[in-house]
């Protein structure tokens, strides 16, 4: 058998036209040979895998089940991202006929990755461990585990146990991260950070400090986002006397002027050197200055409460200040700057700062105000759900009139109108079918998951 292989070898190097053989005959020969011998060779012995551990979580309901089933051959399959967090927040499992389409899902989602680590299970893991196109899923956490998991679990438990600790205890959370900050990946370190935004205090900041040193530039960038929050902090002081010079009052305006050029203490301080594209490369770096700078700075220095100051003009420089005022807002979740830089320009991500009721009522003036657009639906995608009562009142009346005069422009308006109203309203949406139809399908996949 080697000797005939060896002699197709030979006469594929030497010509096939050499030889006298047709090339077709040549490969139909090759590929018969190959065959042969794969077919005499003894399989080799294998070691089969560890059987997958016990489950801990119940099995979602059955009638939930099914649901989630037809939800993977395509009916409202848009629904799924809700199914699959409402699951993780009732801590049941899936069946495990549905986790390899769930995986191949998530390998192409991230958005639903985190509701994946939950709601697969044991199983789940199991399969991660055996399919490199699945391993994502050992990134992500899949219930609170136990103390020893700090030292021996996955990446994805370890954030878990971390979030769970700073919970309960924010300076036990943040020693944790100090013994062992050197020996984590860089990967981690990034998430690590993020994890102290929760109970953050000034008893963080040596720590926080101390990461804008770190080689990642993801680190960095976290560790100053939350600096940003502390307005006693090293890296607060020294963006406010970077801003002092680069923003200042000019009589009844404010006149702004970029840094010179990006040191190497600034890009420490999380400001990065390289703009994106199609960004005037100083303005970028006056733009993250500002979004750096705590808020309760400019008062005093400008000579003016918040909502004048986000109406002033400012000249050459302006949408580079405003865009980071807003940044600085999102940052430091200050409601009083959101308010007054919506008033002057009703950027979406404003309104996650708000209160809820004053979000719904923001959003259903723009609605009332406005057509229906791409803008409009881009707009109300970043209001997360349950919308209001008033915004969906603003909503529904939209859609019923561009229905009737423009039935094609509403359909974009209704599906996502179907995920973010409240699932019980389907009773008073039936001039719309479409929406209805919806609200009711979320109503009953709610109710099979409680």
């Amino acid at each position: 058998m080697n000797e005939c292989w060896e002699e197709l070898v030979s006469t594929a190097l030497v010509g096939a036209g050499r030889r006298a053989v047709p090339p077709e005959s040549l490969l139909e020969r090759a590929a018969e040979q190959v065959v042969r011998m794969r077919a005499g060779r003894r399989p080799g012995r294998g070691t089969p895998p560890a059987p997958a551990a016990e489950e801990t979580l119940p099995p979602v309901p059955r009638a939930a089940a099914a649901r989630l089933a037809r939800m993977l051959a395509g009916e409202q399959n848009r629904l799924l991202t809700e199914w699959l967090e409402t699951a993780a927040a009732r801590r049941v499992r899936v069946p495990a006929a549905t986790i390899p389409a769930l995986l191949d899902l998530g390998a192409r989602d991230r958005s639903i990755r985190a509701h994946l680590g939950a709601v697969t299970g044991a199983r789940g893991r199991w399969l991660a461990g055996l399919n490199s196109v699945w391993a994502y899923l050992l990134e992500e956490p899949a219930h609170e585990p136990p103390g020893e998991v700090w030292e021996l679990g996955t990446s994805g438990d370890r954030r878990a146990f971390l979030a769970a600790t700073r919970r309960r205890d924010p300076a036990a959370a943040r020693e944790l991260l100090e013994r062992g900050w050197s020996a984590e990946t860089p990967e981690d370190r990034a998430v690590f950070v993020t994890i102290l935004a929760e109970g953050l205090g000034m008893a963080d900041e040596p720590f926080l400090e101390a990461a804008l040193d770190d080689r990642r530039r993801e680190v960095r960038q976290a560790a100053a986002d939350l600096l940003t929050r502390l307005p006693r902090s090293r890296l607060a002081h020294r963006m406010t006397t970077r801003a002092s010079r680069f923003v200042t009052g000019n009589g009844p305006g404010i006149s702004a002027e970029p840094p010179a050029d990006c040191d190497g203490e600034m890009e420490r301080d999380g400001v990065r050197a390289r703009p994106p594209a199609g960004m005037e490369t100083r303005g970028w770096w006056l733009q993250q200055v500002v979004a750096h700078t705590p808020l309760s700075f400019w008062p005093g220095h400008l000579g003016m409460p918040p909502d004048e100051i986000a109406r002033t003009r400012i000249g050459d420089w302006e949408r580079e200040v405003r865009m980071g005022w807003t940044r600085a807002a999102i940052l430091q979740r200050d409601a009083t700057w959101a308010r007054a830089l919506f008033e002057a320009e009703p950027l979406t991500d404003l309104l996650a700062v708000l209160p809820p009721e004053e979000r719904s009522h923001r959003a259903a003036e723009l609605v009332a105000g406005h057509p229906v657009d791409g803008q409009l639906v881009m707009m109300l995608g970043g209001v997360p759900r349950p919308w209001g009562s008033q915004l969906a009142r603003a909503v529904l009346k939209k859609i019923v009139e561009t229905t009737r005069t423009q039935p094609w422009n509403a359909g974009e308006l209704i599906r996502l109108a179907g995920e973010r109203f409240d699932p019980a309203a389907y009773a008073h949406a039936g001039e719309v079918p479409e929406l209805a139809a919806t609200l009711r399908f979320r109503f009953d996949m709610l109710k099979e998951l409680s």
